[in-house]
């Protein structure tokens, strides 16, 4: 299977199944000299496990990460730095009613298709687990970010067309409730409409928003490695993910020009923005504002009630999918998203640093 590696110079490569023993994820890349241990990783980890809240799935995992190299002593050492997590709750009887049917909304018919084989147990590649590996690596992504001023925050913007107001934010609040938003009033609203949906044997989706700070301008290629193209890619490539837009998006299809565009100023001798429809990136570049971008995330195609579909030999039936499913993936998304945003941006930072000739002059000099 192809397709399993993202970055050019800090690059990850994720490996495992969602009902096999492990996952995990190798880092190629990483600078020596980071401080770095199981707890760095282990906190972003925790953050996107089953069985955190009645919005979760039930499956019971501790998720403990083992870093198997390229880090000794509390450091990283400039090898790859691999990591691994142990498959403890699988049940894969769960799946074995629906091996010989297609469920509604996953993978399992294209898998087939593609490659004459599927693991129907969990997903097998295409389940939300291998993401356990991604978030290991933007674990390490998101310290080499910190060293350097830049910060990425993700959080729950709407769960189905409840959305957060801007004036009620209040970024510390997605940590004092299981949906992560900011909002309190707008995350009481979004959790009866998942328990009433969750009753019926449904399930909602909703978007993520994600803001990085402290990105200073010219990060990102103009042509084919654009910033917002690359993360555009990055985050499509969450299995749940159905839509991104950065600053204005869509919006910016019915503005006008002279609205859309952000006008600049001095202030202090320094070029800012007067606005930031943007969402910090022009001609494929940050232009040192901040970073902002939104991803549809597609309700769980997991759900208990009835859904028409076929067998792998093309009969007609009813299927109810039983097991252990969140009723909405967007909490554990979240983490995610960060993630990928910060390999991402690492990646291209690296780049960056043969861009110019007097950066290259500067580093070899020392």
């Amino acid at each position: 299977m192809a397709g399993s590696v993202y970055g050019k110079i800090f690059k990850i490569s994720t490996w495992g199944e969602s009902h096999g023993d492990t996952v995990g994820v190798v880092a190629d890349g990483v600078p020596a000299g980071l401080p770095l241990c199981e707890e760095d990783i282990q906190k972003q980890l925790d953050r996107r496990k089953p069985g955190q809240s009645e919005f979760t799935t039930a499956r019971n995992e501790s998720d403990r990460v083992r870093i198997m190299s390229g880090v000794f002593e509390g450091v990283t050492t400039g090898t790859p730095v691999a990591m691994m997590v142990e498959n403890a709750d699988h049940h894969s009887a769960d799946y074995s009613a629906i091996k010989d049917i297609y469920r509604p909304g996953h993978a399992d018919l294209t898998f087939d298709r593609k490659y004459g084989f599927r693991d129907y147990r969990g997903g097998g590649r295409s389940s939300g687990r291998e993401t356990i590996g991604r978030v290991a690596a933007g674990a390490i992504a998101l310290k080499i970010l910190a060293e350097l001023g830049i910060s990425v925050e993700a959080y729950t913007y709407s769960i189905g067309d409840i959305t957060l107001s801007r004036d009620s934010v209040d970024i510390n609040e997605k940590y004092n409730n299981p949906l992560f938003m900011p909002d309190s009033q707008a995350a009481k609203k979004a959790a009866d409409y998942i328990k009433e949906l969750k009753e019926k044997g449904d399930s909602a989706g909703g978007i993520i928003e994600c803001v990085i700070k402290g990105v200073k301008p010219g990060i990102g290629e103009p042509v084919f490695d654009k910033l917002d193209a690359s993360l555009a890619k990055a985050i499509f490539s969450i299995g749940a993910v159905k839509g991104f837009e950065m600053g204005a998006g869509f919006k910016a299809a019915v503005m006008r020009g002279s609205e859309n565009n952000d006008g600049f100023t001095a202030e202090d001798g320094e070029i800012k923005k007067t606005a930031n429809n943007s969402g910090g990136v022009l001609g494929g570049m940050s232009d040192g504002s901040d970073i902002v971008f939104r991803a549809a995330v597609k309700p769980t195609p997991s759900v208990s009630c009835p859904q028409r579909t076929v067998t792998v030999g093309g009969e007609e039936t009813d299927i109810n999918i039983k097991g252990r499913h969140d009723p909405v993936i967007i909490p554990r998304a979240v983490v995610v998203v960060e993630s990928m945003a910060a390999i991402t941006l690492t990646d291209l930072l690296f780049e960056d640093l043969t861009s110019r000739m007097d950066y290259i002059k500067e580093y070899y000099k020392h």
